[in-house]
Parts: C-alpha cells; sequence; structure tokens
C-alpha cells in the first residue's frame, strides 16, 4: 500500500520539477517546429547547427537571431556535435529584444529538452503500482536519486530496504528494482520504494516457506540481526531466532563470538509455531553432543584437566572440553581448609586438575572434585597422631564446651572442658586457654571416620588424685583453705591451686543456717576440718562447725547419724 503521509512529505529535484512544469506549459508533448511564426520562452523546437566552438554550438531555430548552446550538454558518451546536425532544444530566454523584434541573443539547453522528452515518456510508460529498474545515481537529503529512463525519481531513505542500512550511499552506482508509490503530475515527481517491493516478494516467500519448512530440517539462512540473547537469521521469506543456547555446545558470551551479520550459516530448525510465525533455529545441533559418549570419556574416578570457567558461592564450574562443563562444590574443595568462597581457592581461567565423582546423564550434569586429586590427610592421622601422643598445637577456636587446636594445617583436635584440670572445675575454656597461643596437649582417642580428636590438657600430668591427694588429705584432719564459691547448698573452698572442698551449709555452724553469707564471703580464709576424700567421685567434704570438736563428741555424732 502507498503511504500517502510519506507522500505529501517528499519533495525530490525541485529544479528539474520546475524546467518540466515550465516546459510543458508552452509546448504540447510531441509538438516541435523549425520557423514556425509564433512561439513562446520554454518551446520544444528541432534546431540545426550552424557552427561549433570550443565552449558554445550555434543553433538555427528559424528566428534572426540564431541561438546558442554551451558545449558541455553534449555528454561524452554521445558524439561531438556537427555543423549541419538537427538537435532538439528546449527555448529559455532572449537575453536583448524579444520574440515579436526577433534580435538579440536566443539561450537554449539540448539536456532540458532531453529531460522533458524523457519525462514524457516515462509518464506513457510507467503507472502507480508498476515495478522499475533504475539506476542510483546519488544521495540526497532525506534518500536517494534513482534514473529511470533519463528520469530522476526519488527513493526515500526510509524505503530503501526493510532494515534501514547504516549508509544508504552505499548504494549509489548499483541497478535496483522499485515499487512505484506516487506519481504526482503537476509538481513532475515520481517516488518509489524497494522496501514495498522486498516486502512484497519476502511476503510471497514466506508463505511457500512455511508451507514447506519442517521441524528437524537443515536450512541455509543470513544472520540479519543480532541481540544479547541470540542471532535472528533470514531463512529466505521469515526470520527465524538462533537462541545463544542453542548456538554452540560450549558456553559463549555473546552472539557474535559465533556469527556476524551478512554471514550465511546452515542452522537446524527446532520448532515452529506457525500461528504465530515464529521459528526456533539450532547450530550446535549440527554436529553430535559431547554430552553423548561422557560417560565413555570421563567414567567415575577418572582423573581430569580443565579450565575454571565460572565461580559461584556453591562451588566452580570446571571446562572438561567444549560443551562439558562439570561442579566442584565448595565441600569438595580442599581436605583441610575450611573454604568460605570458592574465590579462596580458584579463579575464572584458572587450570585445576579434578576427580569424576558422579554423571547424570539425563541431566547433563557432572560432579567434580578437586581434593580428591590429593590425599586425604585424616587417612593418616591415627599414624601421625597415636593415642597418647604429645602434640603442639595453636587455640583456634573457643566454644562453651570446649577449645578446638590446630595441630597441623586443617587438622584440629577437641580440648574438651573436662580435660583441661584434674582438679579445678573449669566453667569455660578461657579461664585455662587463650585463643592463638600456643599449647601442648596429649591425644586421648582418633576417631578417623568422623574425622575427630580428642585432646587432653590435665592428662600431661599424673592424676593426682590417684597419687597426692589421699595421701595429703585425710579424713579428720584439720586444714586451711579460701572461700571461692557460695552456692544454695554450701561452700566451695580452695584448699590448694585448682583443688577444692565441699564445705555443705548444715557444717557451717551448730545453729541452722537459711544463707551462707550469713557466715562467710568469697575470698575469706577459713579453716575447716575434713570429713571425707571420695578418691572415685573426686569430691572432699568439709566442715566448719567440727574444727573444735573433741574426738568423743566426734564420735557421739556420727554415733547419732548412723
Amino acid at each position: 500500500m502507498v503511504n500517502r503521509n510519506l507522500i505529501r512529505e517528499l519533495d525530490t529535484d525541485n529544479e528539474l520539477s520546475l524546467e518540466i512544469e515550465a516546459a510543458m506549459s508552452g509546448a504540447e508533448a510531441g509538438e516541435y517546429s523549425i520557423g514556425t511564426g509564433t512561439l513562446s520562452v520554454n518551446s520544444v523546437l528541432l534546431g540545426k547547427v550552424l557552427r561549433v566552438d570550443d565552449e558554445f554550438v550555434l543553433v538555427d531555430v528559424g528566428y534572426k537571431s540564431e541561438g546558442q548552446i554551451h558545449r558541455n550538454e553534449w555528454d561524452e558518451t554521445e558524439p561531438a556535435p556537427q555543423i549541419g546536425d538537427t538537435v532538439k532544444v528546449l527555448l529559455e530566454e532572449f537575453e536583448d529584444g524579444s520574440l515579436e523584434e526577433q534580435r538579440g541573443i536566443v539561450t537554449l539547453s539540448k539536456r532540458k529538452a532531453r529531460r522533458i522528452e524523457d519525462w514524457l515518456r516515462v509518464m506513457e510508460s510507467v503507472h502507480e503500482n508498476d515495478v522499475v529498474t533504475g539506476f542510483v545515481t546519488r544521495k540526497i537529503k532525506g534518500g536517494l536519486l534513482v534514473d529511470i529512463s533519463g528520469v530522476n525519481v526519488f527513493l526515500p531513505a526510509s524505503q530503501v530496504d526493510i532494515r534501514r542500512p547504516a549508509d544508504i550511499g552505499d548504494y549509489v552506482g548499483r541497478a535496483i528494482q522499485c515499487l512505484v508509490l506516487k506519481i504526482d503530475e503537476a509538481r513532475r515527481n515520481i517516488v518509489v520504494s524497494r522496501r514495498s517491493l522486498i516486502e512484497e516478494e519476502r511476503t510471497e516467500r514466506k508463505k511457500q516457506l512455511m508451507e514447506t519448512l519442517d521441524v528437524g530440517q537443515v536450512r541455509r539462512g543470513i544472520v540479519k540481526n543480532l541481540a544479547d540473547f541470540g542471532a535472528f537469521v533470514d531463512l529466505g521469506g521469515i526470520d527465524g531466532l538462533l537462541h545463544i543456547t542453542d548456538m554452540s555446545w560450549g558456553r559463549i558470551g555473546h552472539p557474535s563470538e559465533m556469527v556476524t551479520i551478512d554471514q550465511e550459516i546452515e542452522v537446524q530448525v527446532l520448532h515452529i509455531d506457525r500461528e504465530r510465525e515464529k521459528i526456533a533455529l539450532g547450530l550446535k545441533q549440527r554436529t553430535a553432543s559431547p554430552w553423548a559418549k561422557v560417560a565413555e570419556k570421563y567414567p567415575v574416578d577418572t582423573v581430569a584437566k580443565g579450565s575454571v570457567v565460572n565461580v559461584m558461592s556453591y562451588g566452580a564450574f570446571v571446562k572438561l572440553e567444549d560443551g562439558v562443563e562439570g561442579l566442584v562444590h565448595i565441600s569438595e574443595m580442599s581436605w583441610t581448609k575450611r573454604v568460605s568462597h570458592p574465590s579462596e581457592i580458584v579463579k575464572p581461567g584458572d587450570e585445576v586438575e579434578v576427580v569424576v565423582l558422579a554423571i547424570n546423564k539425563d541431566k547433563q550434569e557432572i560432579s567434580l572434585g578437586m581434593k580428591q586429586t590429593q590425599q586425604n590427610p585424616w587417612e593418616k592421622v591415627a599414624a601421625d597422631y597415636p593415642e597418647g601422643a604429645i602434640v603442639k598445637g595453636v587455640v583456634r577456636n573457643l566454644t562453651n564446651y570446649g577449645a578446638f587446636i590446630e595441630i597441623d594445617e586443617g587438622i584440629d583436635g577437641l580440648l574438651h572442658v573436662t580435660d583441661m584440670s584434674w582438679t579445678r572445675k573449669v566453667t569455660h575454656p578461657s579461664e585455662v586457654v587463650e585463643k592463638g597461643k600456643e599449647i601442648e596437649c596429649k591425644v586421648i582417642s582418633v576417631d578417623q571416620q568422623r574425622r575427630r580428636i580428642a585432646l587432653g590438657l590435665k592428662q600431661m600430668q599424673d592424676d593426682p588424685w590417684t597419687t597426692d591427694i589421699p595421701s595429703r588429705y585425710k579424713s579428720g584432719q584439720i586444714v586451711s583453705g579460701t572461700v571461692t564459691k557460695l552456692t544454695n547448698f554450701g561452700v566451695f573452698v580452695g584448699l590448694e591451686d585448682g583443688l577444692e572442698g565441699l564445705l555443705h551449709i548444715s557444717e557451717l555452724s551448730d545453729e541452722k543456717i537459711e544463707n551462707a553469707e550469713e557466715i562467710v564471703k568469697v575470698g575469706d580464709p577459713i579453716e575447716v576440718k575434713i570429713l571425707r576424700v571420695d578418691t572415685d567421685d573426686r569430691k572432699i567434704g568439709l566442715s566448719r562447725k567440727r574444727v573444735g570438736w573433741s574426738a568423743e563428741r566426734e564420735a557421739e555424732e556420727t554415733a547419732a547419724g548412723s
């Protein structure tokens, strides 16, 4: 359909239009004369060449004064003017005098007469919606001039092609076919469209193509446009989308890595939506999927080399070959190192050695491991750190229940609070050890399956409850100590460094006491009597009220209690 709004906005070769309009007002098409009595300016005449010089050609048009035409109006492609030649000319003006006086210089134009003749000839043969062939002569504002049988017609830039070219000047010098959109006889303008012709042809080709197109076919096409998500390929009447994921079995960042605009490629038809006229195309499907033989090439436990292509918070993707990538989970990167993020171990572009852990061919997934390429240090922990061995390590972390001691890179042992002192009741490990400090411990046990090592600090010395304490502290003995802690049931008394005895509230005074603070405070020195030494439960029972008792009274109390 002709775009009427477009036609109204167009203004082609105004100079040519004015020439033709002026000439047509003074002469009917096809009427020429020599020496007739009445002719007006802008008449087309037949004249005879009288003289030829370097600059002008003198022509007799039947008046007393001859007319002259500049020599450059003869093209280089036509024969040079000769005396006696007959030539068609346009009577332009008289420089002096008038037609009635028939004197003065007559100005003639051979070129303009030819343009008028060409225009008249074109008007007889060319009509709106005709297909014409022309030669692009030059680029002007807003479009191109196309020569059709000697007449310049206007081809707007928007009508040059379906997609506007980067530079329409590239068409200058080319022969093209166009559809005549509009002929304006009043202004002597013709507007043509190459785009409309292409669209008509494309519509017909699209119809034929959709009738023959089928899924699985291999078709040749031309890449017409690129986007971040893929490329549009002209199959000869309709565009199909070649998505970036269907360009290569391998990983690509942008379609331009695979194809370029105007490149001719072979693609496979993957899907056709005939109702919406959408076609999905594939390039990688032209070759066999590398996943077809993955299980054969990379069986489980295979050691392979690859390059890191992407790093995520949960692991790193490693390319084994184009189109085949596997995931090294963060937990499979190191036997001993505590990895917070995979970027601590690898970065994109790194060449790494991996072991195939598992393959899911249906989901096209491969699980890989990096730590499996090295010996698991826990496999030799039992040999390196046997039970009873003395080890040195740095306090790495403290918890409520103990301290973690790093005895080798990535190998931690747990020093539990109960294994920090034989005699002292440790409520928090910070009372005994300091984070970052090196200490010496003894290996208590090794659980290789659960990857646990139990360490002991108190085991560095003999257990005083089996050696020293029973010999130094006996029942009935009076000893001095310091109040270390008050509870609702009694008082803890420090007898020596780390060794405490319990003074029950009933043993504080002969009188009934509701609260130990009525008698003592933390830090007070106190003299107590040892009631009993329990080596099995590692407890010493004390009494304050019995310090002054005689042996007889002690015996009486004991008998009464029994």
